[in-house]
């Protein structure tokens, strides 16, 4: 860090001293135009030492003005700046001198001009500066001023020159000393701003980098701050979200706080909350909220941290709903034996019982009979179908054409299908997928199945399916097994009613359904046979607009052809 430092902070006192001897060249030109003035007044006597004075002084602001143009137009170029502002005091001490020696010797008013140049050479060359500039003053002014009148009165002109030389030596010895100081005090600021510089870049770098959302708000809950991951996951640049309120750019944030503040916890907040971003897309997020303190100590507004959760409760659901599916596993053995036991029993005994009548004896007996007999078989056929859901036999995935298993199983489904429902198949002929044919037809007959009941008065029933790549996302969050792999996703879309959001999470659990003559078997049976493929299956809905299952299933090439 040193190291890079150095050529910086050489650089940055190359300029400053540039600025100063602009600043000294500046206050030349101001006396210059001072010293004109005097010139004139000088010439309103008409004695003869009077205009020598007057041409001399004339002669010195001009030299001091050529000078001057001279010094600016190079003090961009020149590289050795302190030999360049050595040589610009050398040029004041010039100037000075004969200024003193034209207007009077000890008498002139313009002796006083040795000190600001002592000073100003303290503070462009430092403490070597400052005494050299003010031994070459005190020469300067003893060899025009006091020298010359020496014969005359010795000690006096001696003595003159002494205090002379005395004060500027002292005067150099001040503007030294403060020199050093203002040098010190210049460096430990310059220390403190680049460390100030290099902490509010980590600072910067730090809130950037983060893979949570963040922003600030102020004591009346409006954002003051607002970092990029905050901007990718509510859709909302930083610029557009600055100022606003809090619970405009989420919705729900401040009752978080509050609920914070009020719950014990006044320093910190956390919750889960529903959003809905900018486009369109619902989200989850995972909010914490702490109190943002002044240096004082005192509440100054909030920092809200926040996460895009949507997978974790998706797969939470999914976790949910294995859960409850591994339950009704293992009840589902021990009560269909217990329950298919007595039945077969019941049926077996109707049965004899029937056959044990009289066949020309009471109709209406042997039709209660037969009803008895079927209603056995139904339920003991229905207690099959659990049993496969629950329990599905082993199978072996080989590569199935989607498109023709799809077009047989629409063709079978023509007969069961409303006239009013319009019936569209978009899948490749040489799309294939790893799966069981059997269980896949019977994923497409309970989906469209499922759709024409969803609409009574008909409308469009789609089925398409296309390759994704190896890193789409799936429509209802991947999981991370999903990662570099090859699918299919088949896509089974309706015109219906929809599904309402408070029922949407359950429609895969066993049992459960909305319809009244309805097993709730159907899509849990779907939900079953995909995974056991080594799938998953995601469903969007909106209550009027339309259901549309995705069933993302593993690619499989064509029998016969190598996989690229």
């Amino acid at each position: 860090m040193a190291g890079e430092g150095h050529p910086n902070a050489a650089a940055g006192a190359r300029e400053a001293l540039r600025r100063r001897l602009a600043h000294l060249m500046v206050g030349r030109l101001v006396l210059c135009a001072a010293i004109l003035g005097a010139g004139v007044l000088f010439a309103a006597h008409e004695s003869e030492p009077t205009a020598r004075a007057v041409r001399g002084l004339y002669a010195t602001v001009a030299a001091a003005f050529a000078a001057t143009a001279v010094a600016a137009a190079l003090l961009g170029r020149v590289r050795r700046v302190r030999a360049f502002g050595a040589a610009q005091l050398a040029v004041d001490l010039a100037t000075a001198t004969a200024l003193v020696h034209f207007t009077g010797g000890v008498e002139s008013i313009f002796a006083f001009l040795y000190v600001p140049i002592t000073v100003y050479a303290a503070l462009l060359l430092g403490r070597q500066g400052a005494y050299g500039a003010s031994v070459l003053a005190a020469l300067a002014y003893g060899a025009v001023a006091v020298l010359p009148r020496a014969a005359g009165d010795a000690p006096v002109q001696l003595a003159l020159f002494g205090v002379h030389a005395g004060a500027l030596l002292l005067v150099a010895m001040l503007a030294s000393a403060l020199s050093s100081e203002r040098d010190r005090a210049g460096h430990a600021l310059d220390e403190r701003t680049r460390a100030l510089r290099r902490l509010q870049s980590l600072h910067e770098r730090t809130v950037e980098s983060l893979t949570s959302g963040l922003l600030t708000t102020d004591s009346e809950g409006r954002i003051t701050s607002f970092n990029p991951e905050a901007e990718r996951i509510t859709g909302r640049p930083a610029d557009a979200a600055l100022g606003l309120p809090l619970g405009e750019v989420i919705p729900g944030a401040p009752e978080v706080l509050r609920e914070g503040v009020g719950g014990g916890r006044p320093d910190r907040a956390r919750l889960r909350l529903r959003f809905q971003g900018t486009q369109g897309a619902e989200k989850h997020l995972g909010i914490a909220g702490s109190v943002l303190r002044s240096a004082e100590g005192e509440a100054a507004g909030h920092v809200v941290i926040f996460q895009d959760v949507t997978k974790v409760v998706e797969m939470e659901a999914e976790l949910r709903r294995q859960e409850r599916l591994a339950a009704v596993g293992s009840l589902s053995a021990h009560l269909a034996h217990e329950i298919r036991n007595p039945l077969a029993a019941i049926s077996g005994a109707i049965q004899i019982l029937e056959g044990a009548l009289d066949p020309a004896g009471d109709e209406e007996t042997h039709r209660l009979l037969r009803i008895a007999v079927r209603e056995a078989d139904r339920l003991n056929q229905l207690i099959t179908d659990f049993l496969q859901y629950a329990r599905p036999a082993p199978g072996k995935p080989q590569p199935v054409a989607v498109g023709a298993v799809a077009a047989e199983v629409l063709e079978m489904f023509g007969s069961v299908r409303p006239p009013a429902v319009e019936v569209s198949l978009d899948v490749p002929e040489d799309l294939y997928v790893l799966a069981e044919e059997g269980p896949l037809r019977q994923v497409l007959w309970n989906l469209f199945l499922n759709a024409v009941q969803a609409m009574p008065h008909g409308g469009p029933l789609r089925v398409s399916a296309a390759e994704v790549p190896a890193q789409a996302p799936a429509a209802g969050g991947r999981r991370p097994q999903d990662e570099g792999a090859d699918w299919v996703e088949i896509v089974v879309a309706d015109g219906g009613m929809g599904i309402p959001e408070e029922v949407l999470d359950r429609i895969f659990d066993p049992f459960f359904t909305t319809k009244q003559d309805g097993t709730g078997l159907g899509l849990a049976t779907v939900h079953r046979v995909v995974e056991a493929n080594g799938g998953h299956i995601a469903v969007e809905s909106a209550v009027g607009r339309g259901t549309r299952f995705r069933i993302r299933l593993p690619r499989a090439c064509p029998p016969g052809a190598s996989r690229s």
